[in-house]
């Protein structure tokens, strides 16, 4: 199949419609990207690919309902386009299809294909379990992946009959697996059983709390590096500041505009996923607005990645040698964006945080590494 031939799964973006008859001024996204409306674009220079899926009935609902994407294109086509060196191309909508497995089956068609032609894909999606779909790409392809989510709930709900709620068992543990560690940011302790984190842990997954990451957000940034793959639902995000959302309590928009950039950042993320979308649940757009300046901060991440210098050019780093629990390792600290990474016994350098050098430092065993180490 070739990118052209993804037409047949997609339905043109109407960007007269989108704008209400007003021209977008120049600057801005509206007037910058390349935009499928009439005829599908070429794609061959294109970085960064945006699909939106008004798919909700995942969520239970027993008919085809409109999320709405389109509120978010309306305000991210109103942000200015900063990075001239990032093309960016809005391939419309997914179609809807007769079944909800059909949909599944349009958005793993058209991500496979973004995916190995070497593109970094944005999916703008309604229901979570949109991310199976997402997951399916690579393990149709064989791929192994790392794959991180950001969601105050963790959707492991066997006992529980909507997609939405259940889909991460599937993701999790289906056979055949291509999931090498699945991050798990931002839960909310009181939504979850503890049972589940402990399943999690026996998996040799890690869950980080809401708590943990508000009081450190950088942290998040070295299990994104290595993260291949982004689950982001808007749940996690708090409703006291975006009107009807799960939870009084979660991300605020700079938390999740910064997790954002750090998926950007991350040379191995090829898909993002960003879910829950409900124009019903969104009266005056504000929750439009935050998603359209988190896809732009996304792309601002993609910009500094590029600046990174290569780990094997070792006159762009940094080379710290420390000894701790008789432990002989090695840390290296990018001179262009200060970014860490830890030698492991197997000469692997795997991302890691300066707090993990201070850790090492104290002559102590850093808890990421000990627990790369127990994933083998």
């Amino acid at each position: 199949m070739s990118l052209f031939n993804l037409i047949d799964f997609l339905n043109p973006v109407s960007v007269a419609q989108i704008s209400e008859d007003a021209e977008f001024r120049e600057g801005q996204m509206g007037k910058s990207i390349v935009v499928y409306e009439e005829e599908f674009p070429e794609l061959t220079e294109i970085d960064v690919v945006i699909v939106g899926c008004n798919e909700t009935r995942g969520n239970g609902t027993p008919m085809k309902i409109d999320a709405g994407v389109d509120n978010i294109r309306k305000e991210f086509y109103s942000l200015y386009y900063w990075h001239k060196d990032i093309k960016i191309a809005d391939i419309g909508n997914i179609k809807i299809g007769a079944t909800l497995g059909d949909t599944y089956a349009a958005i793993k068609t058209v991500a496979e294909e973004i995916i190995r032609n070497g593109k970094k894909l944005v999916i703008l999606g309604g229901c979570h379990d949109l991310t199976m779909a997402q997951y399916d790409a690579y393990r149709s392809q064989n791929i192994f992946i790392e794959a991180t989510g950001v969601d105050a709930y963790i959707d492991l709900s066997i006992d529980n009959p909507i997609k939405s709620k259940n889909f991460l068992m599937e993701i999790l543990t289906g056979e055949p697996n291509f999931i090498k560690h699945y991050n798990h940011i931002g839960f909310q302790s009181y939504y979850v059983h503890p049972h589940m984190l402990e399943t999690m842990d026996k998996l040799r997954f890690d869950c980080y709390r809401l708590g943990k990451v508000k009081e450190d957000i950088e942290e998040m940034e070295p299990a994104m590096r290595s993260s291949n793959m982004l689950s982001f639902d808007l749940a996690a995000l708090s409703s006291s500041t975006f009107w009807e959302g799960s939870s009084p309590n979660g991300f605020n928009g700079e938390e999740a505009c910064t997790l954002m950039r750090f998926a950007g950042m991350s040379s191995q993320m090829t898909s993002v996923g960003i879910y829950g979308y409900n124009q019903k649940q969104d009266p005056i757009n504000n929750l439009a607005k935050q998603v359209s300046q988190m896809i732009w901060y996304y792309i601002d991440g993609v910009h500094h990645e590029r600046l990174e210098a290569d780990l094997e050019n070792k006159e762009m780093f940094n080379e710290c040698h420390i000894v701790f629990g008789a432990i002989d390792s090695t840390f290296l600290q990018s001179r262009k964006t200060g970014r860490w990474w830890m030698k492991m016994p197997d000469e692997k350098l795997i991302p890691c945080s300066y707090n993990d050098f201070k850790t090492a430092g104290n002559n102590e065993i850093p808890e990421r590494w000990l627990r790369f180490q127990e994933r083998g």
